[in-house]
């Protein structure tokens, strides 16, 4: 419960049953709608923008200053009585959020308190600065993705927001597409395991706590293959592929974890808008998966319904649609007394059903009592003061940092770098700035880049840097090294929602700066640093060292120092596969068997598959077995074999279990992951793995569109990347 002073509570049972705190939830929502009018329902669905509206200053459209005091003036000409739903790009302190929540309860009728809605993907406001979820994934942690959850959450809570955007479960098997950078990758299973751990991690066991929020993964779904890769545009996919992959990554954030929002995308799959498309809405999302939180749109996609899809006449038949069809709550779609009116008016004329009006105001509802803000609304001021990138919250960056180094290549040994190198020559624009990628600002946190890194690493090295503009004097400064490190990669502007690539090539003159300090002859290290996989085909065949850091937070260059000069064994695999070229794509692991990777001038193969990382040591898998269950029985799958650290440093390695079904009622991909796990072994330690594959997993969307787990036989691979060679088979009996 939320200990602070400023609590609301109800003296009696005497007082209105949505005021009694000992009532069932339920039971408080179902009373407070009977004394609803209309007008505070719709009220209810609508998200205002805070820091310009409300306070004295702002530092941008997003966040009041941290001295800017609530202007009730300014509340009073927004709101009047009638109160308000939620409340978004505020990022306040815990006394301005007081200021505006007691404000707010005071000055509506029935005392309905507001839901503070932030981002928060992968750090919250100018708190802690974590890696980017690609990162995150790459460390194939579930348990480091709960924690990382929940760190944000508690910062997040501290200052009163009760929900943040976040965790992004869309599949990334577009990369031209900015946002990959946001997404677990291109795998269904992967993003599941990742997404429920960082929800379960950010709602926990309860929500009616001091360090809980409300997750909302998004975007609901399928916004992760655009047609062209170009953000907003399509998704072609039928049912069953939208059932099989895409709806594979969401599902166990709402049904294993109990996600209470998610965000409705911008797109349209098969010519249905997902603002106005009931089947996903309603038919699986609250029917199938039993979903009881608030669907946001995402930020202008009912308005969209009317000015980009035409499949609405006017702002006000958009706006009754998306309702109709399960959104509860616009974001900034249309103007306020727009989106409001429209909604009562279509009420009044029976467009809009009671039903839809109320299962939206309900779901609103829902969060604000489940996060006890009606009995509780105000946070107590001296917990930020405690959780505010606390030891505890670094030490998490930190350690995501290191286990998602992704180390892609390693010719003769080059890493690690002796520290006893006497000249240290690093280049690049990727080289003195901490790259943290979009949804956080590059000002906020340590912001250790890669040079800090690497001089507080080897503090008696003599470390010279050029950021390549000038590739004749980066060059001069390589001539003159021992050994060079290349930072190249991207930034914010090329990476990122609404930067979208038609090549994946290195930006701008980064690959003629490569070339030329390669010529060189010095032995070259290139560190990347980007938001989704780049076509890096000379690089591969020359370069003597490749490490992939993605965008590692803000203690990412002590994370890529440490795994240089040997003092981190990179442990980091990819979520995402490496194409050599855009005419490649799409190019996911896992596609069907049908799909054939091969032109006439490419052999198809991608420059690194999915999984893919090395270590500074070597791992052999070997004596697999697999234990099928008995004919009708529901038990599991388990599959057992032997991994062995056949190098001489200590290492951790990533067993990952792959499967296909060999015939079924439809086609199925290649190979599926289907597990994984993480194995620390000291030099020429062996131990056995086993893993555990539900029957579920093996269901299809068969050719009746029923899900079925169908009988017969069953590849599995097991090794450390997509193209895992130990295999067997088992008979799934009827």
């Amino acid at each position: 419960m939320l200990a602070y002073s400023g609590a609301v509570r109800a003296s009696s049972d005497s007082a209105p049953l949505y005021k009694q705190p000992n009532a069932p939830s339920e039971a408080r929502i179902r009373d407070l709608m009977h004394r609803m009018t209309p007008e505070e329902k719709v009220r209810q669905l609508d998200l205002y923008a805070g820091a310009p509206a409300l306070m004295s200053s702002y530092t941008d459209d997003t966040h009041a200053a941290k001295d800017a005091v609530f202007l009730p003036e300014k509340a009073e000409a927004l709101w009047g009585n009638l109160g308000v739903g939620g409340i978004h790009d505020l990022n306040p302190t815990p006394e301005q959020s007081n200021a505006i929540q007691r404000w707010v309860i005071a000055h509506n009728r029935l005392g309905i308190p507001a839901l503070f809605i932030e981002e928060g993907l992968h750090g919250f406001d100018t708190g802690t600065v974590f890696p980017a979820p690609l990162n995150l994934a790459a460390t194939f942690d579930p348990e480091l993705a709960r924690q990382t959850g929940s760190a944000i959450a508690a910062e997040a809570r501290a200052t009163g927001v009760g929900m943040i955007l976040a965790p992004v479960l869309d599949l990334a098997r577009e990369p031209r597409w900015g946002r990959v950078e946001e997404d677990f990758g291109e795998d269904p299973y992967l993003t599941g395991q990742m997404g429920f751990a960082y929800v379960r991690g950010v709602q926990g066991a309860s929500l009616n706590t001091d360090h809980t929020v409300v997750a909302e993964p998004k975007h609901f779904a399928g916004h992760g293959s655009p047609e062209g890769g170009t953000n907003t545009s399509p998704v072609h996919i039928g049912e069953r592929e939208l059932r099989s992959v895409m709806l594979k990554s969401f599902e166990p954030a709402f049904r294993e974890g109990h996600a209470m929002a998610t965000m409705a995308a911008y797109h349209e799959i098969d010519g249905i808008p997902i603002t106005a498309d009931p089947f996903l809405l309603k038919t699986v999302l609250r029917g199938e998966w039993g979903f009881q939180g608030m669907v946001l749109s995402d930020l202008g996609a009912i308005q969209r319904l009317y000015k980009v899809h035409h499949v609405a006449a006017t702002p006000k038949d958009a706006v009754c649609l998306a309702v109709r069809s399960g959104v509860d709550m616009q974001f900034y779609d249309f103007e306020h007394d727009v989106f409001q009116n429209a909604l009562l008016d279509c009420l009044k004329e029976g467009t809009l059903p009671e039903a839809d009006l109320d299962r939206a105001v309900s779901a609103v509802l829902r969060l604000k009592f489940s996060l006890d803000l009606f009995d509780h609304p105000f946070v107590d001021p001296s917990l930020d003061k405690r959780v505010y990138r606390s030891q505890a919250h670094l030490d998490v960056s930190l350690r995501s940092a290191r286990e998602s180094m992704t180390l892609l290549k390693n010719e003769n040994h080059l890493l690690p770098l002796s520290k006893s190198v006497r000249r240290i020559a690093v280049i690049g624009p990727n080289a003195n700035v901490a790259r943290y990628g979009d949804y956080e600002k590059e000002s906020n946190g340590e912001r250790i880049s890669l040079l800090q890194g690497i001089k507080s690493a080897v503090p008696q090295a003599m470390v010279d840097f050029d950021e390549g503009t000038d590739i004749g004097a980066a060059v001069a400064k390589a001539e003159a090294s021992d050994v060079v490190i290349l930072g190249l990669g991207e930034k914010q502007g090329i990476s990122g929602e609404g930067f979208d690539r038609s090549e994946l090539g290195l930006p701008g003159n980064q690959e003629q700066l490569l070339e030329a300090v390669v010529k060189t002859g010095k032995p070259v290290v290139l560190v990347l640093e980007n938001g989704r996989p780049l076509t890096i085909g000379w690089a591969k065949d020359h370069v003597g060292a490749i490490l992939e850091a993605w965008y590692p937070g803000e203690f990412g260059g002590r994370a890529i120092a440490e795994t240089l000069f040997g003092d981190n064994n990179p442990s980091g695999r990819l979520t995402i596969t490496f194409p050599r070229s855009v005419g490649q794509l799409p190019d996911f692991y896992n596609s069907d068997p049908s799909r054939v990777h091969k032109y006439v001038d490419d052999d198809g193969k991608p420059l690194f598959p999915f999984g893919f990382g090395l270590s500074y040591t070597s791992f052999n898998y070997g004596d697999i077995a697999v234990e099928a269950p008995a004919a009708g029985s529901k038990a599991d799958i388990v599959v057992s074999f032997e991994v062995t650290n056949t190098g001489e440093r200590e290492g951790t390695e990533v067993p990952q279990l792959y499967m296909r079904q060999e015939v079924g009622s439809v086609e199925t991909p290649e190979r599926s992951l289907a597990g994984f796990t993480k194995v620390d072994l000291k030099p020429h330690e062996s131990k056995r793995v086993t893993m555990h594959l539900r029957q579920s997993q093996l269901a299809v969307w068969n050719a009746e569109n029923r899900w079925a787990v169908e009988p017969g036989y069953y590849t599995v691979w097991v090794g450390g990347s997509s193209e895992a060679a130990l295999t067997t088979r088992f008979l799934l009996k009827p």
